[in-house]
């Protein structure tokens, strides 16, 4: 019996209600957005987020926790990437794609070259990066532990497509 490999399990948990892409990354839509408008390569993607180590206890990472309203909806508080800009985690940026404005998607990131890369761990080249020192720890513990099962889930709320073309401001 090889016993090489008890410390390195391979952690690629499939979720009936997720649809899985070639890649290994999981999604489900749990609002579809509206509009025509989709996320396509070379957008900027202005999104909300929160995450968890959903393999290791579900520990958020990152939460948005409080009242809804108010000073929660300042754009400021939003996120922005560039797709295809390689500034997000892959298989977010991934699941970014095809989304429509108000649509809110829980995306499955499995451990490897979907998720953060293992050099950064400061996050400050892949993002998008804990906003507390606490959730980026909890973050960083499950990333650099081979013994346990690395996969993330992100709930993503998509607030709107700036388009590449100026029609969206950008």
């Amino acid at each position: 019996q090889d016993q090489s490999n008890k410390f390195a399990p391979e952690f690629v948990q499939s979720y009936p209600d997720f649809v899985r892409s070639d890649e290994g990354w999981q999604y489900k839509d749990v609002k579809v957005g509206t509009g025509d408008a989709v996320v396509e390569v070379g957008d900027r993607a202005v999104f909300d987020w929160s995450g968890y180590t959903i393999g290791y206890f579900g520990r958020p990472f990152e939460a948005k926790g409080g009242p809804q309203g108010g000073a929660f909806d300042k754009d400021l508080d939003y996120s922005r990437t560039v797709i295809g800009s390689g500034t997000v985690v892959p298989g977010l940026e991934k699941g970014l794609m095809s989304m429509k404005p108000g649509g809110v998607r829980q995306i499955i990131v499995p451990y490897g070259n979907l998720s953060y890369p293992p050099e950064d761990l400061e996050h400050n080249k892949v993002g998008p990066k804990p906003t507390t020192f606490s959730g980026q720890r909890a973050l960083n513990f499950v990333l650099e532990n081979p013994r346990v099962d690395r996969t993330l889930l992100f709930n993503v709320k998509l607030v709107r497509i700036d388009k590449a073309n100026g029609k969206g401001g950008f």
